[in-house]
């Protein structure tokens, strides 16, 4: 697949979620976390990388307030502009702290040096994603911030954590997606519909 038939994918592919009703949306955040609920390694994770919903992508609002009320703890991605390539960091996200808009117009958490968490030290991350197939190949957005951030899992001895889990509405299933070298593949999968292991 070439790069004009990729951006065409992700195109069409951000249309289709984009274009569900906010009642489907609501259901599928719901029905998103009873998925996430039946993984055991999910119920044992304390430290978890969330995000914030935007352009359609399924919602983590209930996964987050789950999280919260079992004592988790929970960081968002926050873009920092203080290097020669942006990067994305995790922050420490409290019940109740207010959120502000970054330049993609996502909320995200205040920047405060001493919230952040290296991601070789979460537990778990659950990533946006614009497609997956079942080989646990993501289609994101294109700016390549996660792969950025998820670098150090190419490494040999590389840690296992955090486990990574792609969140998708299940019309985001795609046959086959082309992977580059720099491609971060998920561990797991988790839709609206059911939650698997990438093969």
């Amino acid at each position: 697949m070439d790069a004009s038939s990729k951006n065409q994918l992700r195109q069409r592919l951000r249309q289709q979620r984009r274009d569900l009703p906010a009642a489907t949306q609501r259901r599928a955040a719901k029905r998103l976390l009873q998925q996430l609920r039946k993984l055991p390694e999910f119920q044992r994770a304390r430290h978890i990388a969330l995000y914030s919903a935007s352009d359609g992508e399924i919602s983590t609002n209930e996964v987050l307030r789950y999280c919260q009320q079992r004592g988790k703890v929970c960081y968002l991605p926050v873009i920092h502009r203080d290097t020669k390539q942006a990067q994305m960091r995790f922050h420490r996200h409290a019940p109740g702290q207010t959120l502000r808009s970054n330049t993609f117009n996502i909320p995200e958490p205040n920047a405060l040096r001493r919230r952040q968490i290296d991601p070789a030290r979460l537990d778990m991350m659950l990533l946006p994603l614009v497609g997956f197939d079942r080989r646990g190949n993501r289609l994101g957005m294109g700016g390549g911030y996660y792969d950025r951030a998820l670098a150090f899992k190419q490494r040999r001895n590389a840690a296992n954590t955090p486990l990574l889990i792609g969140l998708a509405h299940h019309l985001q299933e795609v046959e086959r997606l082309p992977i580059q070298h720099w491609d971060i593949p998920l561990d797991w999968v988790a839709t609206d519909r059911e939650i698997f292991a990438a093969r």
